[in-house]
Protein backbone atom coordinates (compact mmCIF):
# COMPACT_ATOMS: atom_id res chain seq x y z
CA UNK A 1 0.00 0.00 0.00
CA UNK A 2 1.25 3.51 -0.76
CA UNK A 3 1.61 6.28 1.77
CA UNK A 4 -1.59 6.96 3.66
CA UNK A 5 -1.58 9.72 6.29
CA UNK A 6 -1.86 8.20 9.75
CA UNK A 7 -5.25 9.78 10.42
CA UNK A 8 -6.65 8.09 7.30
CA UNK A 9 -5.29 4.59 7.87
CA UNK A 10 -8.09 2.35 9.09
CA UNK A 11 -9.09 -1.20 8.39
CA UNK A 12 -12.57 -2.40 7.55
CA UNK A 13 -12.86 -4.12 10.95
CA UNK A 14 -13.10 -0.81 12.82
CA UNK A 15 -16.54 0.40 13.78
CA UNK A 16 -18.22 3.10 11.67
CA UNK A 17 -18.41 6.62 13.02
CA UNK A 18 -21.95 7.25 11.80
CA UNK A 19 -22.90 9.37 14.81
CA UNK A 20 -20.05 11.79 14.16
CA UNK A 21 -20.52 11.89 10.35
CA UNK A 22 -24.24 11.37 9.57
CA UNK A 23 -23.81 11.93 5.82
CA UNK A 24 -21.17 9.15 5.84
CA UNK A 25 -22.89 6.37 7.82
CA UNK A 26 -20.26 3.72 7.03
CA UNK A 27 -17.19 5.90 7.65
CA UNK A 28 -14.42 4.26 9.67
CA UNK A 29 -13.93 5.43 13.24
CA UNK A 30 -11.88 8.63 13.37
CA UNK A 31 -12.42 9.58 9.72
CA UNK A 32 -13.62 13.09 8.96
CA UNK A 33 -14.74 14.84 5.81
CA UNK A 34 -12.64 17.88 6.68
CA UNK A 35 -9.38 15.90 6.88
CA UNK A 36 -10.25 14.07 3.66
CA UNK A 37 -10.77 17.45 1.95
CA UNK A 38 -7.32 18.58 3.05
CA UNK A 39 -5.72 15.37 1.80
CA UNK A 40 -7.64 15.57 -1.48
CA UNK A 41 -5.93 18.86 -2.28
CA UNK A 42 -2.59 17.00 -2.13
CA UNK A 43 -3.77 13.83 -3.90
CA UNK A 44 -5.97 15.30 -6.63
CA UNK A 45 -5.07 18.97 -6.71
CA UNK A 46 -8.74 19.91 -6.99
CA UNK A 47 -11.57 20.43 -4.51
CA UNK A 48 -13.87 17.47 -4.05
CA UNK A 49 -17.29 17.59 -5.68
CA UNK A 50 -20.47 15.81 -4.63
CA UNK A 51 -19.54 13.15 -7.23
CA UNK A 52 -16.29 12.45 -5.34
CA UNK A 53 -18.18 12.21 -2.04
CA UNK A 54 -20.68 9.81 -3.56
CA UNK A 55 -17.83 7.47 -4.55
CA UNK A 56 -16.31 7.82 -1.06
CA UNK A 57 -19.65 6.83 0.49
CA UNK A 58 -19.90 3.88 -1.90
CA UNK A 59 -16.41 2.68 -0.96
CA UNK A 60 -17.16 3.00 2.75
CA UNK A 61 -20.43 1.07 2.32
CA UNK A 62 -18.68 -1.67 0.36
CA UNK A 63 -16.00 -2.07 3.03
CA UNK A 64 -18.67 -2.13 5.75
CA UNK A 65 -20.32 -5.14 4.11
CA UNK A 66 -17.25 -7.08 2.91
CA UNK A 67 -14.82 -8.45 5.48
CA UNK A 68 -11.97 -8.97 2.99
CA UNK A 69 -12.56 -6.71 -0.01
CA UNK A 70 -11.18 -7.95 -3.31
CA UNK A 71 -9.79 -5.27 -5.64
CA UNK A 72 -11.31 -6.73 -8.79
CA UNK A 73 -14.75 -7.25 -7.24
CA UNK A 74 -14.66 -3.74 -5.79
CA UNK A 75 -13.66 -2.21 -9.13
CA UNK A 76 -16.44 -4.19 -10.85
CA UNK A 77 -18.98 -3.10 -8.21
CA UNK A 78 -18.01 0.56 -8.71
CA UNK A 79 -18.14 0.16 -12.50
CA UNK A 80 -21.63 -1.32 -12.23
CA UNK A 81 -22.88 1.32 -9.78
CA UNK A 82 -21.65 4.21 -11.94
CA UNK A 83 -22.35 2.59 -15.32
CA UNK A 84 -25.09 5.14 -16.03
CA UNK A 85 -22.47 7.92 -15.74
CA UNK A 86 -19.79 6.19 -17.79
CA UNK A 87 -18.49 3.50 -15.44
CA UNK A 88 -14.72 3.23 -15.15
CA UNK A 89 -14.10 6.14 -17.49
CA UNK A 90 -16.17 8.38 -15.21
CA UNK A 91 -14.41 7.04 -12.10
CA UNK A 92 -10.97 7.68 -13.61
CA UNK A 93 -12.01 11.26 -14.43
CA UNK A 94 -12.72 11.73 -10.72
CA UNK A 95 -9.71 9.76 -9.48
CA UNK A 96 -7.03 9.84 -12.22
CA UNK A 97 -4.58 7.59 -10.35
CA UNK A 98 -7.14 4.89 -9.68
CA UNK A 99 -10.63 5.05 -8.20
CA UNK A 100 -9.92 2.15 -5.85
CA UNK A 101 -6.53 3.30 -4.52
CA UNK A 102 -7.19 7.06 -4.40
CA UNK A 103 -10.81 6.61 -3.38
CA UNK A 104 -9.84 4.33 -0.51
CA UNK A 105 -7.26 6.85 0.69
CA UNK A 106 -9.87 9.60 0.84
CA UNK A 107 -12.45 7.27 2.38
CA UNK A 108 -10.05 6.36 5.20
CA UNK A 109 -9.81 2.75 4.08
CA UNK A 110 -6.92 0.41 3.42
CA UNK A 111 -6.64 -0.27 -0.30
CA UNK A 112 -7.27 -3.92 -1.21
CA UNK A 113 -4.24 -5.97 -2.12
CA UNK A 114 -3.18 -5.39 -5.70
CA UNK A 115 -4.78 -1.98 -6.14
CA UNK A 116 -1.47 -0.16 -5.87
CA UNK A 117 1.28 -1.18 -8.27
CA UNK A 118 3.80 1.60 -8.77
CA UNK A 119 5.55 -0.35 -11.52
CA UNK A 120 2.32 -0.33 -13.52
CA UNK A 121 1.69 3.40 -13.16
CA UNK A 122 -0.52 3.56 -10.10
CA UNK A 123 0.59 6.64 -8.19
CA UNK A 124 -0.21 6.75 -4.49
Amino acid sequence: MGYVPEHLHYTNQEQPASAAQPEFPDAPHGWSKEEAEQDAAELLGVPLTEDHWDVVRSLQAYFATHEFPNRRELADALDEKYHHKGGRRYLYLLFPNGPVSQGCQLAGLESPSGSVDKSFGSVV
